[in-house]
């Protein structure tokens, strides 16, 4: 089966409308690096469209309606976004589900330390990276201190043009004979990764005698005293840097939440401007589509929900992962505000519900064609994809989806006119990987992986086309709107 190019059948207004949303989702890409970051931008757009915070309306005891518009946030780090349906809930929803976190370095609790007169982070990697990407680039320094006070600190710096940013050394290639030899896991080791955030120890003026260089202590009873050096150190400057402009302590690092991550902003890419290159595309590409559809939810007959989650990078894990309880729990509140709620009644609604997986697949790439099986192959510009079922080797650890949903989700596509392509995850014992999708299907409910084919997942700088990001926009509305019983 071949799959048109999506560009072919785009008319001029379907072109300006492409590029136009590409933009929006840019600018999201641009302000949104960390899952708090996107959860407190989701949480922005749907109050302004007229969304509600769920334990307001549980405060209020709100009977809620057709059309009404709410939302439920986790720990700032996971959202959950409803538009209820005329049919009862019950009878199950429509569900946009993304994940919103995205591989990068983490900073340790204990991080700060000096050598050879350089101040360093100390960082551990979350995700699965290639190590040595993440050397001699730009890097920015995003998340959250939060004081014993309970003051949160927010920091980003490294995004805007006269902000510093930081990096990860690498060794000189003169010197470099046995690094080389290394294979490509091993040639920059995780302990390795610490970010470089200074190098200057505290100078007021050289040429003074004292003061916080500390350069020579002062004359006692007409005696010279030993020459005596005050400790100066780079990293009690970062220390006073961090006080002065942030107030917070190095104990403070205790309790803070901070991600390094690629600095700078997502860019247009090829000469015809038909690509993204930007950092944190999986999953953000799906999450921002999968956002936008549900804002534009109505009234529908089935109620409609875009899920946006944290720590599938790490297998959905934690209090704000898909495995919390953070889902079922707000779909049982929205079921008794709406007078329908039992234990019954909640694993009716989840079982009969529909879900859009709205994750990445691995675009087919022909400078590393042997790693791809090209018949079931995503290719970039040639539409959403499908993966019927993802895992590893022999299917270990996949959603697998039913032949019968499948049917039901191509009626509901072609009939709207959305191009669709199908893939798997590389060939077949090359490797593998996983979704939140076999987590929603422990309900019993249909689920199937949908998202965007991206170049170079997982890299720094990930690439998508803009015209698969449209159509699988236009997918999710369609799916929000049509999907149901079949």
């Amino acid at each position: 089966m071949e799959r048109k190019n999506v560009w072919t059948l785009y008319d001029l207004e379907l072109q300006k409308a492409c590029n136009d949303f590409c933009e929006s989702y840019k600018n999201f890409l641009n302000r949104c690096k960390t899952e708090r970051e996107c959860t407190d931008f989701f949480v922005n757009k749907a109050e302004d469209a007229g969304f509600r915070e769920l334990s307001g309306l549980i405060a209020e005891g709100k009977k809620l309606k057709a059309g009404d518009k709410v939302y439920s946030v986790c720990m700032n780090k996971s959202i959950a976004l409803f538009v209820i349906g005329s049919e009862p809930l019950e009878k199950g929803m429509n569900i946009l589900g993304a994940h919103i976190d995205s591989p990068r370095l983490d900073v340790k609790q204990n991080p700060l330390y000096e050598d050879a007169d350089i101040a360093y982070l100390d960082t551990h990697y979350y995700g699965g990276i290639k190590k040595y990407q993440y050397v001699t680039i730009p890097l920015a320094l995003h998340g959250v201190i939060v004081k014993k006070d309970g003051e949160t600190v927010v920091l980003n710096v490294g995004e805007d043009e006269d902000d510093p940013v930081f990096f990860v050394s690498d060794l000189l290639i003169h010197l470099a004979q046995e690094q080389m030899g290394k294979s490509a896991a091993k040639a920059v080791e995780g302990e390795a990764l610490d970010i470089i955030i200074g190098g200057k120890p505290v100078v007021i003026d050289a040429k003074t005698k004292a003061g916080k260089a500390g350069i020579k202590g002062e004359e006692d009873d007409g005696e010279k005293k030993k020459d005596k050096k005050t400790p100066s150190t780079v990293k009690k400057a970062i220390l006073a840097i961090l006080k002065e402009t942030y107030g917070i302590e190095e104990a403070d690092f205790e309790s803070a939440e901070l991600e390094v991550v690629p600095a700078g902003k997502a860019r247009d890419a090829g000469f015809d401007r038909s690509m993204i290159l930007a950092y944190g595309q999986d999953d953000r590409v799906c999450a921002f589509p999968s956002f936008e559809a549900i804002l534009q939810a109505e009234t529908p007959a089935r109620t409609s929900c875009t899920l946006l989650v944290d720590k599938e990078e790490i297998g959905s894990v934690g209090a704000t992962g898909m495995q919390s309880r953070f889902f079922e729990n707000t779909v049982a509140e929205l079921m008794a505000l709406a007078g329908g709620y039992s234990e019954l009644s909640l694993r009716r609604c989840l079982t009969n519900s529909c879900m859009l997986s709205s994750d990445v697949s691995a675009g087919f790439d022909p400078t590393y064609a042997s790693a791809f099986e090209k018949k079931n192959a995503a290719y970039l510009g040639r539409g959403m994809v499908f993966n019927k079922f993802t895992g590893a080797r022999g299917k270990s650890g996949s959603n697998d989806a039913n032949a019968e949903y499948i049917a039901h989700l191509r009626d509901v596509f072609s009939r709207a006119n959305i191009q669709t392509q199908t893939a798997e995850l590389g060939k077949v014992d090359v490797g593998g990987g996983g979704t939140i999708a076999y987590i929603l299907a422990l309900y019993g409910m249909n689920v199937i992986d949908c998202g965007v084919a991206v170049l170079s997942m997982h890299s720094p700088w990930e690439a998508t086309n803009k015209a698969d990001i449209y159509e699988t926009f236009r997918g999710y509305k369609v799916f929000l709107e049509e999907a149901g019983t079949f």
